[in-house]
């Protein structure tokens, strides 16, 4: 395995902010807490760190009763031990997709992992814990998975499973039809443990949030990584002063994340979530439908849920005794994270690095201080087939990031007879002798007359590079493989014009290269690199 990293500022689409925030630039410093890097502050942190005792039993209490339930290995009850004792948490999290998600899921869990055995190796006792977001309502992100078939394209595997409109997927529970999806799943894989490990966890019976899981106690148990389920009506009510929080202040909430949005955009920021003046921080289940809760156009002692009013006693009572009716919404979410655990820094990507400096000012209202965030590892994986190709057509990774049109022009232009290459390679190297000596000629004529003769001379070698452009498409139409390869890579590397680990199912990895890969990947990360890495295997 051999790694390079690759400067997120190279890589299409990604915003100012997180640049910004990964090189700790002194306009982004107001809204977060501690810099990118881990250890410049977990001792600090673990220090100022109270976390109420009683809490502390209680949330052992919770997650050795859900870790049970799936099976984990030994090494996550004893994690569990240890947090009960006083250990502190790296806490991760995300949606319950379809046979574990995309590959940045595994990420995720492999960064807590490794930031934990950072601290505890610095004598800060830390353990890694994984937020199961159950509670998300959106079927439609987690009802799927893409596996590459043997052409490099993926193959977008379905569940048709269903539950109420808009529930919590946590609730959505598997028929015989996930039988289906598993069956075509392992068609794809070929035989493997990982495969094997599929079948196990997704079956009828089960939930999205439970198999998900299943799988991850199964792939992550030698790391013991503590699994927890957001859904758990026990956790609601330990939340329930948070949720009361959130009505009792909405007024004062919306104000500060209205202010904290202005301030965003005024330093040339962007908002992930919108905030308006009749936002709240919590949704609420009604008809099994999990509905946000809106403050009410005419007052502040009144809100709405699902179109019906509701008083601001009466919803305070309502959370009160009904606490697992009530769920945070992601500004809020990881807040109540942090109240429920004692967390020294949560990690994640690009998304959510944006949600923390929004929910900063929540994290200050509620709780007094404000978690760190930390950015997950992020990589693409080449395997050994587009290791060749890349090699054979003299690309770079980044060669990619124009779309399979474009990288399939650059494959037939690199293809190109080598004396037509020389041609345009002396051709482009004789214009810009000639063109120089003509603007030094000029401007002892005429200074006025360089400008001219500049954009003369880039006319020039836009219709040059248009011939060879010409030239590369006649090369691709004698060679049919060229067009084959180039989907092949971009189906590969960079599918559907989006970073690989946000589309390919991690299990696709792990199914090809064993689960002896997570270890492989732990050992890649690198704490100096904050940025992309391009991992060849």
């Amino acid at each position: 395995m051999k790694s390079q990293c690759l400067p997120f500022s190279q890589i299409p689409h990604s915003t100012r902010l997180f640049l910004d925030f990964l090189a700790g630039s002194p306009e982004v410093r107001q809204f977060y807490p501690r810099s990118a890097r881990f250890d410049s502050g977990f001792m600090e942190a673990a220090a100022g760190l109270r976390y109420d005792s009683a809490r502390r039993e209680q949330m052992a209490a919770i997650l050795e009763r859900q870790n049970k339930n799936w099976n984990v290995s030994a090494r996550t009850l004893e994690n569990i031990i240890r947090l009960r004792a006083g250990a502190f948490a790296v806490v991760t999290g995300q949606q319950v997709g379809l046979f574990g998600g995309p590959m940045f899921a595994l990420f995720k869990a492999l960064t807590a992992v490794n930031l934990a055995d950072q601290a505890s190796s610095g004598g800060v006792d830390c353990v890694p814990i994984f937020w199961l977001a159950t509670e998300d309502h959106d079927l439609a992100e987690v009802n799927h998975a893409s596996i590459p078939g043997s052409d490099g394209a993926l193959q977008k595997l379905t569940t048709s499973s269903q539950g109420v409109p808009d529930s919590p997927v946590g609730r959505i529970v598997f028929g015989t039809e996930i039988e289906a999806a598993v069956e075509a799943a392992q068609g794809l894989l070929g035989e493997s443990e990982v495969a094997d490990f599929l079948g196990q966890a997704y079956r009828p019976g089960e939930t999205f949030g439970s198999a998900f899981a299943r799988l991850f106690a199964k792939l992550f148990a030698e790391w013991g990584v503590i699994l927890l389920d957001a859904s758990d009506a026990d956790l609601h009510r330990i939340a329930g002063p948070l949720y009361r929080g959130a009505i009792e202040r909405a007024a004062e909430l919306d104000d500060v994340l209205l202010t904290r949005g202005r301030e965003l955009e005024s330093a040339g920021y962007h908002q992930q979530v919108k905030v308006t003046p009749s936002s709240t921080l919590l949704f609420a289940l009604h008809n099994g439908a999990r509905l946000p809760v809106h403050r009410h156009a005419n007052g502040s002692d009144k809100f709405v849920i699902g179109g019906e009013t509701i008083s601001r006693a009466d919803l305070l009572k309502q959370i009160e005794s009904e606490s697992q009716g009530f769920s945070p919404n992601v500004l809020l979410r990881p807040v109540v994270q942090d109240y429920l655990l004692p967390t020294l820094a949560y990690t994640g990507g690009a998304a959510e690095v944006a949600y923390f400096a929004q929910a900063g000012v929540v994290y200050e209202t509620l709780l007094g201080r404000q978690t760190p965030i930390v950015p997950r590892f992020s990589a693409t994986i080449v395997q050994q087939k587009a290791e060749t190709l890349l090699e054979r057509y003299r690309l770079n990774f980044v060669d990619l990031f124009h779309g399979p049109d474009t990288l399939c022009e650059l494959l037939g232009r690199n293809m190109l007879p080598q004396d037509l290459q020389s041609a345009f390679d002396a051709t482009g190297t004789s214009l810009d002798k000639s063109l120089a000596s003509i603007r030094e000629a000029l401007a002892q004529l005429d200074v006025t007359l360089v400008d001219s003769a500049k954009t003369a001379g880039e006319k020039m070698h836009y219709q040059l590079n248009q011939l060879r452009s010409r030239a590369a498409r006649a090369e691709l139409r004698q060679s049919e493989i060229l067009d084959r390869h180039a989907k092949f890579l971009s189906n590969t590397l960079y599918p559907n014009k989006t970073l690989q680990e946000r589309e390919v199912a991690g299990i696709y990895f792990l199914a090809r290269h064993g689960t002896s890969l997570l270890h492989e990947l732990y050992e890649a990360i690198h704490t100096d690199c904050l940025d992309h890495q391009v991992i060849s295997l």
